[in-house]
């Protein structure tokens, strides 16, 4: 039985970003729900807006392998940001998101540099030896 060469392991960065993604997609739905009810918004527009936000940040989501998805993303918390204006609350869950977002973005990044530069010392100390 041969063996197959370990996966590299999965981008901590898209992992980061796919997470805040998908939880602001749940939260946004739930705010346009509290929109609609507390009459903040038109029904039809907190509806209409919560959904394309939660539709464009699930597919950037979804596109987080090319840098599409990271562009996207930045569209939606950009979104996010403008749409909260209407409803004064949501800034505070807005600024969260965004914070949210760059900090997975930047810590990702740290992590896959720091998995990559150890690889580099494994392969070294493996050919070396």
């Amino acid at each position: 039985m041969t063996s197959r060469p370990a996966r590299p392991p999965a981008s901590a960065r898209r992992m980061f970003a796919s997470s805040v993604l998908a939880s602001e997609a749940l939260v946004v739905v739930l705010a346009a729900l509290v929109a609609a009810r507390l009459d903040l918004a038109p029904a039809a527009v907190a509806w209409g807006a919560g959904a394309a936000l939660a539709v464009l940040c699930l597919l950037a989501a979804g596109l987080l392998r090319w840098p599409v998805g990271y562009v996207l993303g930045w569209v939606a918390q950009t979104a996010l940001l403008v749409l909260s204006v209407r409803v004064p609350t949501m800034v505070i869950l807005a600024v969260v998101f965004v914070l949210l977002w760059v900090g997975g973005l930047v810590l990702g990044t740290r992590v896959d540099r720091e998995r990559a530069e150890r690889g580099e010392r494994e392969r070294a100390v493996r050919l070396g030896s």
